[in-house]
């Protein structure tokens, strides 16, 4: 099971001024390194006149990839400060791209430091992050007669019912997190004398956004 708890579901940039060096924040999702590099050097073409353009990401469902690049910072002042804040978000699957126009004033080690984690911030807060749940997904089949009692109990279980058919039974596509699950099915056959056929698909992980859309970011036979 996965220990990141987030991840990005949709980009965004941020910008702070410091002693009048602009820093430029560009928050992506990615899932490979090489997608990651891709998106660097894009990023260093369109900033080709910027003085650094220093990186930090994390790749794996474990957050087992780490890099980061000072890009001639002083060691240690940008890439894992900006690594830092990342880790301590626990976001994963994640790049960030902090580029810098100097502004002629030095800031020394300690304001570098402050000034890169500061335009990461900025570019989360601008990006649409979600917070991974794990599920199992289920398949519940049952008679028009029970739906009031099943709507109930999903409600109180806080289930989520990603798709509803409804023919000659009525046929419900529903997300239970892991914690719930048998306390919802045990639920469930009580509520319909065991009349009703829940069949339990896969485990997946999904996520929430700002919109309130329903995302599965993954699916897996356990």
């Amino acid at each position: 099971m996965s220990k990141s708890n987030k991840v990005i579901y949709k980009g965004g940039s941020g910008e702070i001024i410091e002693k009048k060096s602009r820093f430029i924040a560009n928050v992506y999702p990615v899932r490979t390194q090489d997608e990651a590099e891709e998106i660097i050097g894009q990023l260093k073409k369109k900033y080709w006149d910027a003085r650094h353009n220093c990186y930090a990401y994390i790749i794996g469902e474990d957050m087992q990839m780490k890099r980061c690049s000072d890009d001639g910072e002083p060691q240690g002042t940008a890439g894992r400060p900006m690594l830092d804040i990342l880790t301590g978000e626990n976001i994963s699957n994640v790049l960030v791209v902090v580029t810098r126009y100097f502004g002629g004033v030095l800031l020394g080690t300690g304001g570098l430091i402050r000034a890169y984690q500061a335009a990461v911030r900025e570019g989360l807060y601008a990006s649409d992050i979600i917070e991974k749940k794990h599920a199992y997904k289920y398949k519940l089949t049952l008679d028009y007669t029970y739906m009031g009692k099943i709507q109930y109990i999903a409600q109180s279980f806080g289930v989520i019912t990603l798709d509803t058919v409804y023919g000659d039974k009525v046929v419900c596509i529903m997300l239970v997190e892991t914690d719930h699950d048998k306390a919802f099915c045990d639920s469930i056959m009580e509520a319909t004398s065991a009349q009703a056929d829940l069949n339990r698909e896969c485990s997946v992980w999904y996520g929430i956004s700002s919109d309130k859309s329903v995302h599965i970011l993954s699916e897996y036979e356990e």
